[in-house]
């Protein structure tokens, strides 16, 4: 009856360590990027794949080339930015390594095998140890789970990151393309105000003008001139911000951009955003997987807080006395580390504020997310307003002024001062209603991310402007 109790024992061992050994999860061949790759189809329209051997770079290569052969788009921006940015690339390897982490969670604790040998007065001793943690072997199912749950964040983390890329791409298209269109209205608004002031000291030595409206016309040509300065940087600069989130270098710099911003797309409708963002965006269901393998790890801890540590050492020696008698002890020995002192309630209320502190910060972000997708419609909205008012009301009325004014100034009704001042407002107003059209589709870029996760608006750098136009109209001709 022993026997047979001792062979079902044996059976019972291992039928139990190859079901825990069957539940062992393995490295995938994606390193975890099907969420990933997928996710992104669905919600951009583009591709993203991790770099792995040189027949990938290759094949990343070959499509870079093939969408910079052409004037780029912001779309063919968001597309090279996803298969090119080496920091995106690098977020994907920590992927992998979650994924590891995650198998390594799954696996049963390796034993520790010891030997010891004492030989003393002619007399061996051989020791023979086999330690296991019974602990954790016990609890690796629910370890396991937990650690799945963890890379499941991870996954809806990497999502996120690359939204990020793709929203920090898409807003670089737009800063560069209209820091470029700036830059050649004001080349041109230069050409003017050079003709201008080259045609008003030719009236001056003639004695057909004042030296003051010589000046003026000077002082008008030298503004847009260190405009025109200021915004050819700027566009150098925008120009390499893009080219750092394509992950661009060598040959593939001189690629083309287009040489002014696209037409305003069809208004999106507003909808309920606050649903929209709490059910899409990638950032909280990553934080949602986050608080529950927190939730899960707590329970763990309510399971074992009673127990620190449980060891269970097979032992099996070997004796040799000096006569040559032999003995082969045999047992086992089991170490459990019990704390006395608290019985695991500091550990216990550490877990609990941990959780209830994740939560609160969760609850936090949901309701953040609510305002921030008001907020980024609210703003899409008006500086759609904005934008469309500058080309469908400021810019034209600025043209029948300017023409006007020339009309009036040949037909010597009004001074040349009158002339300048209407030359300054209307260089102003198109190098504003450029910036409004820009900061417009930034602000659709950002209602996107708003609503699916990529991050939210970045503060805009100081710009230059131009001299006041409505100061230079107050002053007094003299």
């Amino acid at each position: 009856m022993s026997l047979l109790r001792s062979r079902f024992a044996r059976v019972s061992v291992v039928t139990a360590l190859s079901a825990t050994l069957g539940a062992c999860a393995s490295i995938s061949a994606d390193r975890g990027m099907t969420p990933v790759v997928s996710r992104v189809s669905l919600d951009l329209g583009k591709d993203t794949a991790k770099i792995v051997t040189p027949a990938d770079a290759a094949a990343v290569q070959s499509r870079v080339t093939r969408l910079l052969a052409k004037p780029l788009t912001a779309d063919a921006a968001v597309q090279i930015a996803l298969l090119n940015n080496r920091g995106l690339q690098a977020e994907y390897n920590a992927l992998g390594v979650s994924e590891a982490e995650y198998v390594e969670a799954s696996l049963p604790p390796s034993p520790t095998v010891s030997v010891e040998r004492v030989t003393y007065r002619g007399e061996l001793d051989i020791e023979r140890r086999l330690i296991a943690d019974l602990l954790q072997l016990i609890t690796l199912p629910r370890r396991a789970k937990i650690a799945e749950t963890e890379f499941r964040a991870a996954q809806y983390k990497t999502i996120q990151a690359t939204f990020r890329t793709a929203v920090k791409a898409r807003r670089a298209f737009y800063q560069a393309v209209a820091a470029r269109e700036t830059a050649a209205f004001l080349e041109t608004a230069r050409a003017s105000a050079s003709a201008s002031a080259e045609l008003t000291k030719k009236l001056g030595e003639t004695g057909a003008t004042t030296k003051l409206n010589q000046a003026r016309s000077g002082a008008l040509y030298a503004e847009v001139a260190t405009e025109l300065a200021e915004a050819r940087l700027d566009a150098i600069k925008e120009r390499e911000a893009l080219t750092r989130e394509l992950g661009l270098w060598g040959r593939d710099l001189d690629y083309k951009l287009p040489s002014r911003l696209p037409g305003f797309p069809r208004l999106k409708t507003q909808g309920d955003v606050e649903a929209t963002a709490l059910r899409r965006r990638v950032d909280l269901i990553g934080d949602r997987f986050e608080l529950d393998a927190l939730a899960q790890s707590y329970g763990l801890t309510e399971q074992t807080r009673a127990i620190s540590m449980l060891e269970v050492t097979g032992l099996a020696n070997h004796s040799k006395s000096a006569e040559g008698d032999k003995a082969n002890p045999k047992g086992f020995e089991v170490a459990v580390q019990i704390p006395i002192f608290d019985f695991g309630k500091a550990r216990s209320a550490k877990a609990e504020e941990t959780y209830m502190g994740a939560v609160n910060r969760l609850l936090e972000k949901a309701v953040n997310a609510r305002s921030e997708a008001r907020e980024a419609y609210a703003t899409y909205r008006g500086r759609y307003d904005i934008a469309r008012a500058f080309q469908t009301r400021v810019l034209p009325l600025r043209k029948i002024i300017t023409d006007e004014s020339q009309l009036q100034y040949n037909g010597m009704l009004v001074d040349a001062f009158e002339l300048l001042t209407n030359a300054r407002e209307n260089v102003a107003s198109n190098v504003a209603a450029i910036r409004a059209k820009r900061d417009f589709f930034i602000a659709d870029v950002d209602f996107q991310a708003a609503l699916i996760g990529g991050g939210g608006a970045e503060e805009a750098s100081p710009e230059p402007k131009l001299a006041s136009a409505a100061s230079s109209s107050a002053a007094s001709p003299q």
